[in-house]
């Protein structure tokens, strides 16, 4: 559910953002997404998968001990600064390049994990929540609405 939480503050964030200064709607959602949804949610991962790896593994429904869990907390640091800094650079020149790399960063991503977890759950079984619960859904949902509101900034 967490990473239901973090997409409802980015939005409740962004509206306060839009009401007390006017911003565009799309271009402040956009915004406010990749840094609290993708950049604040991608480096709570790495701490979790880095620092807990094996409480992570088992949440998933993963063989705990596995050393991919501190390679794939790398991944989400990577994420996660790209998405903190999508958000700083808001109001830089260098924004509409930089966020259009971190969607295209975030979607290969949360898509290639949606497709491992998919397989698992269908070939495993695997119906732990950190396999086939609210990430599950958000690794195919995120990217969509990023790059929806990429489109109509």
């Amino acid at each position: 559910m967490f990473v239901f939480y973090l997409a409802a503050a980015a939005v409740v964030l962004a509206l306060l953002n839009m009401l007390f200064t006017g911003a565009p709607f799309f271009a402040t959602l956009l915004a406010w997404l990749l840094g609290v949804q993708v950049g604040l949610g991608a480096l709570w991962a790495f701490l979790g998968h880095y620092y807990k790896s094996d409480e992570v593994a088992a949440y998933i429904g993963w063989r705990p001990g596995s050393p991919f869990q501190k390679e794939i907390a790398f991944t989400n640091l990577a994420l996660g600064v790209c998405g903190v800094l999508a958000f700083f650079l808001r109001h830089s020149p260098l924004r509409d390049g930089f966020w259009l790399a971190t969607i295209l960063f975030a979607t290969c991503f949360l898509v290639g994990a949606f497709t491992v977890h998919a397989r698992d759950l269908r070939v495993g079984g695997n119906k732990k929540p950190g396999n086939a619960g609210p990430v599950f859904f958000a690794d195919i949902g995120m990217p969509v609405i990023l790059w929806v509101l990429y489109w109509l900034r």
